[in-house]
């Protein structure tokens, strides 16, 4: 049986690539990725019966990219945030684990993972995945509704550089101007175009169009810089990869 692993610290995905191992050597371990676009590639290339997925991962959620997971493939969600749960579960998850796993709650896991294997497809998991074939997706947001005093100002998503979290809010900066989104930056996040606007650190989102390159700083950090912005931006290394071929 077959196995991916998809997520964006690559650390984390090699350790637990280690200890699936240990705890179940006969698993072939058939792809590690580090972004939800390659994780959707993976699921159809290889036909896992089981996948490991992180929710929060650039160019496409765990979420969205375990749809393209065949119908007998469990997939377990392995995530630091508990807020997906009930949306994971409504997807037929196998499991959904919380970062940092622990060696206990990891086995118990492969071990419903094993007594899954030798039991009948679930039926349930085979029509969630054939209904989620099927739905339209949504169309990317185009419009954002941005505070300014006591109006309401209406920015085209284009016009935006890139999207800043601010604690409950998010700052969006378009090239003349820096305003306040009354939307956290991870549901924004979900209704951008994936492949026009990428995370780029934790609490950073970049329109693509907006690159005019990307380089290494006095410190070996990657920065971009912005074609209608002066500042630069700093990339996490979690997400440094997106950038070595630019």
């Amino acid at each position: 049986m077959k196995a991916i692993i998809a997520d964006d610290e690559i650390h984390l995905a090699e350790d637990l690539c280690r200890r699936l191992a240990r705890l179940w050597p006969e698993l072939e371990i058939a792809a590690v990725v580090q972004d939800g676009l390659a994780a959707a590639t993976a699921l159809m290339q290889h036909t896992p019966e089981f996948a490991f997925l992180n929710i929060r991962m650039p160019g496409m959620s765990g979420l969205t990219a375990a749809q393209a997971a065949p119908p007998c493939c469990r997939v377990v969600f392995v995530t630091a945030y508990d807020e997906h749960a009930v949306q994971a579960f409504e997807q037929a998850a196998a499991d959904y684990l919380l970062k940092p796993v622990s060696d206990e709650r990891l086995a118990r896991c492969v071990e419903r993972l094993q007594k899954q294997a030798t039991a009948a497809p679930d039926r349930l998991l085979a029509r969630l995945q054939s209904l989620l074939a099927t739905q339209d997706k949504p169309e990317p947001l185009r419009w954002l509704r941005a505070q300014v005093g006591q109006q309401v100002r209406l920015v085209a998503v284009e016009d935006a550089c890139y999207f800043q979290t601010a604690e409950k809010y998010t700052l969006v900066y378009t090239r003349d101007a820096e305003l306040l989104l009354r939307t956290p930056l991870r549901e924004l996040l979900a209704r951008l175009d994936p492949e026009q606007f990428w995370q780029v650190h934790r609490g950073t989102v970049v329109n693509l169009r907006q690159v005019v390159c990307a380089r290494r700083d006095a410190l070996g950090k990657t920065v971009l810089a912005l074609r209608d912005r002066p500042e630069t931006l700093a990339v996490s290394r979690s997400y440094a990869y997106l950038f070595r071929q630019m």
